[in-house]
């Protein structure tokens, strides 16, 4: 789904609002839509029949490394594994793009996200990108 589509806007919206709660501003890093189109990147949203569960994306940042970002699901969506299997296509995407490594920055004040990455093999890596510097920020990778 395009980057840019009302679905997806709306998702990215909502996830920025959460992002304001819990660190006081949204997160900043500049985006492109055009990065989320194949063959850069691509932008998934999730499912349940008509019901929008969640979204991500990945963009290729290398040749073989793509990084994750705006991964979100929705409350009423949590704690059903819904975050495990959109994460689980978001690395099938990567991969189907070329990337041999996933990276992604997530932050201090997202414990369930660090679990989930942590669970999902995901260890820490050198800070990168428009956090690169920040305390708050947890830099992760995993092998593809």
């Amino acid at each position: 789904m395009p980057f840019d589509s009302t679905v997806a806007m709306t998702l990215v919206e909502e996830v920025q609002a959460e992002y304001v709660i819990r660190y006081g501003g949204p997160d900043e890093t500049p985006l492109d839509p055009g990065e989320f189109a194949p063959p850069q990147g691509i932008f998934v949203v999730g499912w349940e029949g008509e019901e929008v569960l969640g979204c991500g994306g990945v963009r290729l940042i290398t040749t073989h490394v793509a990084e994750l970002k705006r991964m979100y699901v929705r409350p009423r969506a949590r704690r059903r594994g819904v975050a495990r299997k959109l994460l689980q296509q978001l690395e099938h995407e990567a991969a189907a793009l070329g990337a041999k490594e996933l990276r992604l920055e997530t932050g201090s004040k997202q414990p369930e996200a660090i679990a989930l990455y942590r669970s999902a093999g995901y260890v820490d890596t050198e800070p990168f990108g428009h956090y690169a510097e920040s305390p708050l920020a947890f830099h992760l990778a995993k092998s593809l």
